[in-house]
């Protein structure tokens, strides 16, 4: 298997995710006590399609969806043990787990180093490409078969090709501002919102696929997420005069575990658990009301369950924790009178004594209570591009389609495609949790498919019989042990010779090979040179950008663009300590794995302590 990524750091979008991962009854739920169920599961996501919902890829998504998380646990060994209801849920289901770490990057870094492992352990089965840019398919002359990539060294510039079935999981294209753009071709009317995505997310596999004959679906269905959060510095943005083209995601789990969203009156304005759509939507008629900026406000009951997503928030100057008082002035209310009754009514909806003004079913963390000394954990939001639900056409084996002579719609031979650039498992808008969910079933399901696939060529009359009428042995007389195997084409050209010696009876099995070491890994050291924090804070840049991670100094310049979080999120410490951001989402390991060659030294007169 051979893996090409056109990044420097392998993860993508799925690495940002930041709310966990849908399965319905699964071996959590039940020790939970969720009564939910693979039918409720499925109805839940038709509703979410509406009109563009195909039923028979949506019962592929939504009836593996707990083998999809058994086998994250058991496999893997991740903790998803903690379950939340996310919009549009009829029963709690987003699994996530209970340590420090958003799930997205949980999930893709554990998948991940699984693979870099087998790659450095068993070169011949695993090969990771990074830094490739698949650049075209290798099809036959009917185009309704593909045999392999073109490719591009982004660092050489070469140009090279490799054959076999191809499996595509390029992701969406809701950063595609490029030149050809398929945001502006299909959604002109929002490409000018704030994007959620990495600024690699441009629609490369759905155009290499359209232009080889696949079919596209769903196309103007792109997914705008109400809570982009905005830094608190930025008062322009938070008051509606500019537009920054990247913003970071707010995890729907803040709204899900008890969240709220207020205009600037201090009114609640919409059910905070529907839709993406529908809340989106809602914001924006607010917006066109003069009623912005739009909070969202988190109470001391919901942080019990997100200490993680309000401390990193907070450590990125993208939410504040205040008093009540300090809510009401920075509402600029003349009083809390307006607010209370707000909360009040809430509070009575979740207990049913009233119902809902905008209909919300589901009232976690309650009573959401106004104190003048409690704390708040208080964020603007904004509408953001999020994902797109349309992408390349496939069936319910994940293979690609294609429109025959015929007219009929048909599988193009050896390409599949898996997570956002499959289109049509969403239909008109996506639950979220479901796209970690669509990355494993349909990535585990056009594994097998394409597996099957190549070992069907391989058994066929053409391939494998063929080729053992073809082999021929040869002894060597003066060798007895010695066996020279011969595989000749189908002209009589011998096409590579292979010899081996058979071990006499006294021979003792030979050894395992040893695993080769993970590069830069154990034989990893942080130089003895030392640095002052006055040296450190004067590199303080994008273009010259340190940082102190546990008293380790580093140059992280040229890892900016290769950082999936985006090179925001380093440029924020540059010249400072960012060991508590970097704690929050890294494990040690990361440094010597990915970063050593950044590593020049240690602060002064401190001890490193990393942990590797």
């Amino acid at each position: 298997m051979i893996l090409l990524d056109k990044q420097g750091f392998l993860s993508g979008n799925s690495g940002k995710a930041t709310s966990g991962i849908n399965g319905s009854l699964t071996r959590t739920q039940v020790d939970l006590s969720i009564r939910d169920s693979v039918e409720q599961f499925y109805q839940d996501t038709l509703v979410a399609a509406k009109d563009r919902a195909n039923t028979s890829l949506i019962k592929v998504l939504t009836y593996n969806s707990a083998d999809a998380i058994h086998w994250l646990q058991e496999v893997f060994e991740l903790d998803l043990s903690v379950v939340s209801r996310l919009g549009g849920h009829s029963q709690p289901r987003t699994h996530r787990g209970k340590d420090s770490k958003f799930p997205g990057m949980a999930i893709t870094y554990k998948l991940l180093e699984k693979l870099e492992d087998l790659s450095e352990t068993e070169p011949h089965r695993v090969k990771i490409f990074k830094n490739s840019q698949v650049i075209d398919l290798l099809t036959d002359e009917s185009g309704a078969s593909v045999r392999g990539v073109k490719y591009k060294d982004l660092k050489t510039k070469t140009k090279h090709e490799l054959t076999g079935p191809v499996i595509m999981s390029t992701g969406g294209y809701a950063a595609d501002f490029t030149k050809n753009s398929l945001l502006r071709k299909y959604r002109p009317d929002i490409i000018d919102l704030p994007s959620t995505n990495g600024a690699h997310t441009t629609g490369d596999g759905q155009k290499i696929i359209l232009k080889n004959k696949g079919l596209a679906i769903d196309m103007d269905k792109v997914q705008v997420h109400p809570t982009g959060l905005i830094d608190l510095n930025d008062t322009d943005t938070i008051n509606g005069k500019t537009q920054p083209r990247f913003l970071f995601l707010g995890a729907e789990a803040l709204r899900g575990e008890g969240g709220i969203m207020l205009n600037a009156k201090g009114e609640r304005f919409v059910d905070e658990l529907g839709t993406r759509d529908y809340v989106s939507g809602e914001m924006e008629k607010q917006i066109k009301l003069g009623n912005g900026p739009i909070r969202l406000v988190l109470n001391e009951e919901s942080e019990k369950n997100l200490q993680f997503h309000v401390k990193h928030y907070k450590s990125r100057n993208l939410m504040k924790t205040i008093s009540g008082d300090q809510l009401v002035a920075d509402l600029g209310l003349p009083d809390e009178k307006n607010l209370v009754q707000q909360l009040n009514i809430y509070n009575k909806a979740a207990k049913g004594e009233v119902e809902e003004p905008f209909g919300k079913k589901y009232f976690p963390s309650t009573p959401f209570e106004f104190r003048k000394d409690a704390k708040y954990h208080v964020s603007f939001v904004t509408r953001v591009l999020h994902f797109t639900m349309g992408g390349v056409q496939i069936n319910d084996h994940a293979q690609v389609l294609t429109q025959g002579h015929d007219g009929n719609v048909l599988p193009i031979r050896g390409l599949y495609a898996a997570g956002e650039l499959a289109g049509g498992v969403h239909g008109h808008n996506r639950l979220g949790g479901s796209s970690l969910l669509a990355c494993v079933v349909y990535g585990r399901l056009a594994a097998d498919e394409a597996a099957s696939y190549f070992m069907n060529k391989l058994s066929s009359q053409d391939s494998a019989t063929g080729r053992l009428q073809m082999i021929n042995l040869h002894i060597d007389p003066t060798n007895p042990k010695s066996v020279t195997i011969d595989w000749s084409d189908k002209e009589g050209n011998s096409s590579g010779t292979k010899v081996s010696e058979a071990p006499s009876s006294e021979a003792k099995p030979a050894a395992a090979p040893a695993p080769s070491k993970p590069k830069g890994f154990k034989q990893f050291e942080i130089p003895a040179k030392e640095f002052t924090a006055e040296e450190v804070a004067k590199h303080n840049t994008a273009e010259d950008c340190w940082v102190i991670i546990k008293n380790v100094v580093m140059d992280l310049t040229p890892f900016l663009n290769d950082h999936p979080g985006g090179k925001g999120s380093i440029v924020t410490y540059a010249g400072k300590d960012a060991t508590e951001s970097f704690a929050m989402l890294h494990d040690d390991n990361f440094i010597p794995k990915y970063v050593s060659e950044n590593v020049l030294g240690r602060l002064k007169g401190k001890t490193p302590l990393l942990d590797i």
